[in-house]
């Protein structure tokens, strides 16, 4: 960390006449801990399984000591704001319209009604678990769109708090944990069941919270039910841009202003990143997205998120994560539930 902090006091020196350049120098301390925590858990991933997502956050969290380090705090602060926004809007480059029309009206009927009842029951329940609705909407924007990066976007458009980073991580960490086991357990529900591969994609791919643990599940069952679950999946993932539209007027009309820039200015009401998301789907829709730049994109926004991940873990502790109590994790488990039970009713009708 030393060298490190050497290096960018050497880089401010040379640069002293400009001030972009000098702001580059300021972040670099933090923004480099942060890659080197999110380089960690994709080397101890690699090694010995499990989500990449969840390694980052804890050993962020280990290294919690550092975010009180003046030097290492403006990279920390940049790799948790800007650097997650640019993963977000680059998750557009795996979705494509002709994937979405693939799946036909009935299927997207059943996932996208799934996907609002869950919401709306988390924000019918958030009162009830003493949450504000806010929170509620984190923590069904979570289960109902795409997990740990849903919640990402939504609390990124929310109003400030002094808690909302650490009710984040705590959604963060209850999705991806229930979303492993999902991996494991669904598809042993789709085979006990005897699922046709169509109708067991579709459970997959409208329950399970992350894009990597859907294909697992998915590929588990056989390469048809594989496909099928991942478009089903990357439906889910096309509706956070207008989940985050729509939460971000909902906001704008009721006075409350959660989405400002780093200035502390007004931010418009389509924030960045989400135009960036809906030009990356675009893009990749007209072709003009080579599949070889499909991949590397996709790539660079899995590695934004798992730096923000790690930025946002070193800003955390442990026992801010326990103050946020056992209700957050109850609410998180009743809506996955409850998501799962919506698409498998459906299923089981539709088989017959």
């Amino acid at each position: 960390m030393s060298r490190i902090s050497q290096l960018a006091s050497d880089a401010v020196a040379l640069t002293s006449g400009q001030p972009w350049m000098q702001g580059a120098a300021r972040r670099l301390p933090g923004t480099a801990l942060a890659v080197l925590v999110a380089l960690a858990a994709t080397a101890v991933s690699g090694l010995y399984g499990g989500p990449q997502l969840l390694y980052a956050l804890f050993f962020g969290i280990g290294l919690n000591y550092l975010s009180g380090e003046a030097r290492a705090r403006p990279g920390i602060e940049f790799c948790a704001r800007a650097v997650l926004r640019l993963g977000v809007g680059l998750l557009g480059a795996r979705i494509t319209a002709a994937q979405i029309a693939a799946l036909g009206p009935v299927t997207a009927l059943v996932v996208v009604g799934a996907m609002a009842a869950t919401i709306g029951l988390a924000l019918l329940l958030a009162r009830r678990f003493g949450l504000s609705r806010q929170q509620g909407m984190l923590t069904g924007g979570s289960v109902a769109i795409c997990g740990a990066s849903a919640a990402l976007a939504i609390s990124a458009v929310l109003p400030r708090r002094d808690d909302s980073e650490r009710f984040t991580l705590l959604v963060v960490v209850a999705v991806t944990l229930f979303s492993t086991v999902a991996m494991v357990v669904y598809p042993l529900i789709a085979q006990t069941l005897g699922l046709p591969p169509h109708l067991a994609g579709l459970f997959l791919g409208g329950t399970i919270h992350d894009v990597a643990q859907v294909a697992g599940a998915g590929y588990m069952l056989g390469a048809q039910t594989g496909d099928v679950a991942i478009v089903v999946k990357l439906l889910r993932v096309s509706m956070l841009a207008f989940v985050v539209m729509a939460l971000v007027a909902v906001l704008r009309a009721r006075g409350v202003d959660g989405s400002e820039d780093g200035a502390g200015r007004r931010a418009p009401l389509v924030p960045w990143f989400l135009w960036l998301f809906v030009a990356m789907v675009v893009l990749n829709s007209v072709g003009a997205l080579a599949p070889p730049v499909q991949a590397a994109l996709g790539d660079v926004a899995r590695a934004c998120l798992l730096v923000a991940i790690a930025a946002l873990g070193i800003k955390t502790s442990f026992a801010e994560l326990a103050r946020c109590g056992w209700r957050p994790l109850a609410l998180i488990l009743i809506e996955t539930a409850w998501l799962a039970l919506l698409v498998l009713g459906y299923v089981v009708w539709a088989r017959g």
